[in-house]
């Protein structure tokens, strides 16, 4: 609340600065907004022909500052990353499908427009969490996140699409253990090259032990159609998967409740990690948000809505996109979806790697695999369990086999508690032997015709 005083009073002495008596400006003038006696005292003659009648509803200065206001929050939100650059081609999406409908190109460029989206998305929930504090803020970490991946994931559900589900998601995982995590190390190793940079390892192993019940879940599904022992054939796989899903969200309802409650490292606001480090000295401006809270409510609500209507045509055009550039779908699920949901992520864990906050970059990637395979897809299960849509666990049995690979090679590489760029550099070489295994991949699944009904 005081930032927005404070920003509120530097605002008012800016407007109220040309109303000079003696060549100075007027003491305490910005106190008038806030005490309406106080301002009435200070308000001269000469002051109440230029603001306009007390008595006169809203004064032209309030509008001009509501004007300013919008002014300052579209240019700070906007125009401040160059990544916006790529946000008309969303628009330009849209108006490829109106006017040719050809689906290779509604489907690149509806991937360039909810990049920079998917990153403002991820800046506004940093703002919001300003005024939030850890625990709320933790919440909105793990909710907004991966809001892209999830609208995404949804809208695929709901055109029967469920490999798309499965293999987006899946693609997220891998994304965030591999590329983003690799890519933190490998920039961190290369500024600070002459020693070995360090992170809780504790919290390292308790997302490495989530994973690895992520997989869990998803492997018996897997097992028990490929060894064809169920029960009843076609339903209990099903019904094994949302199970599996509910006792997931469960555990991760309580992994929060852990986090947040006890051991709150992931979700400790910037300020206080800061001061942690011991450099709020040094990084004090980065401590104060940069839009209020309603903007950033706002903003949320505008870039989900947008994001909303884009992976709508995102969507819609996989299946075209596979078939006229002769690419597997396996390959667009998996490796260029998540490109695009992870996009805030892969920017803000490399740049606290770089400067020497491996800890927040860990949360930020690890955390990130961890919610999307303990909430995100047992929350599209139970999504499509009431959808009528016969979403389950089974990833089959090539996705699942990477998976497990993927997850036993990042938790080795986080037993030791300390990373360099030798080790970024295998882990992003890991991630190109993935997607090159994904592009010859064909999907043993082509249609959802042939999935179990529920």
């Amino acid at each position: 609340m005081d930032y927005k005083l404070h920003a509120v009073g530097i605002q008012s002495q800016l407007e109220m600065g040309s109303i000079t008596e003696n060549g100075s400006v007027h003491e305490f003038e910005d106190e008038s907004l806030f005490s309406p006696e106080l301002g009435t005292q200070k308000m001269q003659p000469n002051h109440i022909a230029e603001y306009g009648s007390v008595s006169g509803g809203f004064p032209p200065g309030g509008s001009k500052r509501w004007r300013n206001g919008v002014y300052r929050s579209i240019k700070t939100v906007v125009f401040s990353n160059k990544l916006n650059l790529l946000m008309p081609f969303g628009p330009l999406a849209i108006l490829v499908h109106i006017s040719s409908g050809h689906n290779g190109w509604v489907f690149f460029l509806s991937l360039l427009g909810i990049t920079p989206l998917a990153e403002r998305l991820g800046y506004a929930t940093e703002q919001l969490a300003f005024y939030t504090g850890a625990t709320v803020g933790g919440l909105l970490n793990a909710t907004f996140g991966n809001a892209t991946e999830l609208i995404i994931a949804i809208y695929a559900l709901r055109s029967r699409m469920i490999r798309v589900v499965q293999l987006s998601l899946l693609g997220s995982i891998l994304s965030n253990m591999l590329l983003v995590l690799g890519c933190a190390f490998f920039c961190g190793g290369l500024v600070f090259y002459r020693k070995e940079q360090v992170f809780n390892k504790a919290t390292a192993v308790v997302n490495s032990g989530l994973l690895l019940m992520a997989v869990m879940g998803l492997l018996f599904p897997a097992v028990l159609h490929y060894t064809h022992t169920e029960v009843h054939y076609g339903k209990s796989e099903l019904a094994l998967s949302r199970f599996s899903s509910c006792v997931m969200l469960v555990v991760y309802a309580a992994y929060l409740f852990f986090q947040l409650r006890g051991q709150t490292d992931l979700y400790v606001p910037l300020s206080e990690e800061v001061s942690q480090n011991g450099e709020g000295a040094d990084d004090g401006d980065e401590e104060t948000p940069e839009i209020s809270k309603w903007e950033s409510l706002i903003w949320l609500g505008i870039m989900t809505a947008w994001i909303s209507i884009l992976s709508e045509y995102l969507v819609d055009a996989i299946e075209g996109t596979s078939q006229a550039w002769n690419i597997p779908i396996s390959f667009i699920g998996v490796i260029l979806l998540p490109i695009v949901g992870n996009a805030a992520e892969h920017a803000s864990a490399i740049m606290f790697a770089m400067k020497d906050k491996l800890d927040i970059s860990l949360g930020v990637a690890i955390g990130s695999s961890t919610q999307i395979s303990m909430f995100a897809i047992p929350f599209c299960v139970v999504v499509g369990w009431i959808m009528g849509q016969p979403m389950d666990l089974n990833f089959q049995l090539f996705e699942t086999a990477t998976l497990f690979i993927t997850v036993i090679v990042v938790a080795f590489f986080l037993q030791e508690g300390t990373s360099n760029y030798f080790k970024g550099l295998m882990l992003i070489l890991c991630y190109v032997i993935v997607a090159a295994s994904f592009f010859v991949h064909e999907d043993p699944i082509q249609t959802d015709g042939n999935d179990p009904k529920p």
